[in-house]
């Protein structure tokens, strides 16, 4: 059985995807710290041919606060949603697919949610269902009770509760885990090497790279969106 583990990001961009299409099982990280101008509750969108960043607004919190702990403002909450939403139409509205992916976000964002780990997790697994992509989903925050373990040492043991036989990580995790651990617990650790093609981006001339999820979705049919998601390989 195949195992990824992330962090849950608001509409994250194409790879976070190409990570959960990888694995059989994937674990939603969200009882780790939340950290303050990091990508959980940011990302950006194609405004005017630039790029612009949009930014959910948070309760004001401690530094020792977990991504599932992390409450939304409730009033700048509200302000915020009926902007950015504005925002979307404004520069999406000749997008191929505006109208489907435009109420899907919608959808997301008019839904209550107690966190913004929560808004996350909705975020992604509305995208999981438009794309067809099916994977048995879970939270560190529900039912493991391992949270005095950290790093390399919880990875392994989230692994061996649920009998993974393969982890997979990002790039960025090479400097993280070591191999042969992973070995001695039978466990084969990978690396996913995502590939984020050029599509045609309304509004943009020359292709911007690594935006939010919303972009390629917005860009895309059906067909090309399979092709984005299954281009990565795996070492």
């Amino acid at each position: 059985m195949r195992l990824a583990i992330m962090q849950p990001y608001v509409f994250p961009y194409l790879g976070y995807f190409q990570l959960i299409h990888s694995c059989d099982t994937f674990v939603f990280y969200d009882d780790v710290n939340f950290i303050k101008q990091g990508w959980v509750n940011r990302n950006r969108i194609l405004h005017n041919g630039n790029e612009l960043m949009f930014s959910v607004p948070v309760k004001k919190i401690s530094s020792f606060e977990k991504i599932a702990e992390t409450e939304i403002h409730p009033v700048e909450y509200q302000k915020w949603k009926k902007k950015f939403l504005k925002t979307l139409s404004l520069s999406y509205a000749k997008a191929p697919n505006f109208t489907p992916v435009f109420d899907l976000i919608a959808g997301v964002f008019n839904q209550q949610h107690s966190s913004v780990g929560e808004l996350a997790k909705g975020s992604i697994i509305a995208v999981l269902d438009y794309l067809g992509i099916c994977r048995h989903i879970l939270l560190t925050s529900s039912g493991f009770n391992n949270e005095h373990l950290s790093g390399q040492e919880r990875v392994l043991d989230i692994c061996k509760r649920l009998k993974a036989t393969e982890y997979i990580n990002v790039p960025g995790g090479r400097s993280l885990y070591n191999l042969e651990d992973f070995r001695k617990e039978g466990i084969d650790l990978h690396f996913i090497s995502p590939n984020l093609s050029e599509y045609e981006q309304n509004g943009k001339s020359s292709f911007l790279p690594g935006l939010s999820v919303i972009d390629v979705l917005m860009n895309c049919d059906m067909d090309q969106l399979t092709e984005q998601i299954e281009n990565y390989s795996i070492t």
